[in-house]
């Protein structure tokens, strides 16, 4: 049985939510599945995907072929590389201990660009949030400069009346 790790797609019209999962190849798109191995949702900034590494290895160790979305996820969780030194360590080129330092080292450096992406997402957002601020700031003293003339004339209009008015009465 050809078996293949791909996205099933979830979600409603305009925002999909995808779960990773080993299916038969010769299955539905959104039909049966052997394994549920993780979720992926590219509605956020970065993209949000949840993975069960050692699930996924193993499936590909069974000979499962991930398809081309899925082999991108796959390689940005580690889990393509984590497959990768399991291969070494079976060849005996690499100790399991060695390949395990390997891939921690890996993670780390991902994690470390994760979270300056976000980093830089969130400064971003915050000198967007300033600019239009200090854009509304201007918009709203023009406002009042504008209508602060208009009522002084009012002002001086009333004073005037009342002046006449006065002198009138004498």
């Amino acid at each position: 049985m050809p078996v293949k790790i791909r996205l099933q797609r979830h979600g409603k019209k305009g925002k999909p939510y995808y779960w990773i999962v080993a299916a038969d190849s010769r299955a539905k798109r959104d039909g049966k599945y052997l394994e549920k191995l993780g979720a992926y949702n590219p509605n956020t900034n970065p993209a949000t995907i949840e993975l069960d590494i050692n699930g996924a290895v193993t499936w590909l160790q069974n000979g499962a072929q991930p398809t081309d979305t899925a082999k991108a996820i796959l390689s940005y969780k580690g889990a393509m590389l984590k497959h990768h030194l399991a291969g070494g360590v079976r060849k005996g080129a690499l100790t399991e201990e060695q390949a395990e330092a390997k891939f921690n080292a890996w993670l780390e450096e991902k994690s470390a660009k994760i979270e300056a992406k976000s980093d830089g997402l969130s400064k971003a957002d915050a000198e967007t949030k300033a600019k239009a601020l200090e854009a509304e700031k201007a918009v709203n003293e023009a406002r009042i400069a504008a209508a602060a003339p208009v009522v002084e004339e009012e002002v001086a209009e009333d004073v005037a009346t009342e002046e006449t008015a006065a002198n009138e009465e004498e």
